[in-house]
């Protein structure tokens, strides 16, 4: 049975036989060392003035489908390859799991996205899931032929949502949230208003934003195993 709220609804899902331990050890994998800060970076969108009332990058063929517990980081390289090259290509999460584990990321033990980026630049791209497919656990490195690559990324500015929705008016952009509330792990559908930490234990990706019928501005969100809308805070 569903428990309603005003704006979402909670469901019985697939987590529901786990404990606590058991979800955040299998779905919750960022982590950032310490007290390191996000590091600065150009801003490509800074002068942006006007952007769309509302985006949805799924409409565009720039999102491809939920992969359960797929990577924020390859989604986001998805989006902006396609709306790049025209091209949607599926990438590899496994390949990021089995050789991306040197220093903060640790394949299934989680990491940073920021990290990940690196990875994929330093390595000259990275393979697309139908050549690299996902194993749901840590292996080893193989070799594989890459289907894409960045040269390099860039970081929103912190804490700034208007700075966010000028990115996400022009590409998916990788987030990371708090998601430690139970509301989180059993959300169904509806615009999510549960508590919003600053713990930040989990990676998504924002593909979109609009308004609702009530006025709601919301965040069109990527998880990793359920599209989500989420409130904005402006």
């Amino acid at each position: 049975m569903l428990k309603v709220h005003k704006t979402y609804k909670l469901g019985i899902n697939k987590f529901a036989d786990q404990t606590i331990a058991e979800f955040q050890a299998t779905h919750k994998g960022y982590k950032r060392l310490g007290s390191k800060r996000l590091e600065k970076t150009s801003f490509k969108y800074e002068n942006v003035t006007v952007v769309p009332p509302s985006m949805d990058w799924r409409k565009k063929g720039a999102v491809t489908p939920v992969k359960d517990q797929g990577n924020c980081s390859v989604a986001a390289i998805e989006g902006i390859i396609k709306i790049t090259t025209g091209k949607l290509i599926s990438l590899s999460e496994q390949e990021l799991l089995d050789c991306d584990t040197k220093g903060i990321n640790q394949g299934c033990k989680g990491g940073m996205m920021e990290d990940a980026f690196k990875f994929i630049i330093s390595k000259k791209g990275i393979s697309s899931r139908a050549n690299y497919t996902y194993k749901a656990n840590q292996g080893t490195c193989k070799k594989a032929p890459h289907e894409a690559k960045i040269k390099r990324y860039e970081v929103v500015p912190a804490n700034n949502e208007t700075k966010l929705l000028m990115a996400v008016a022009n590409q998916p952009i990788s987030v990371c949230v708090d998601s430690r509330s139970q509301d989180f792990t059993y959300y169904e559908n509806g615009i999510f208003m549960g508590d919003c930490g600053t713990e930040v234990d989990h990676g998504v990706t924002i593909v979109g934003y609009g308004t609702t019928s009530e006025g709601i501005k919301y965040w069109l969100v990527k998880n990793s195993w359920v599209m989500i809308g989420v409130k904005m805070d402006t």
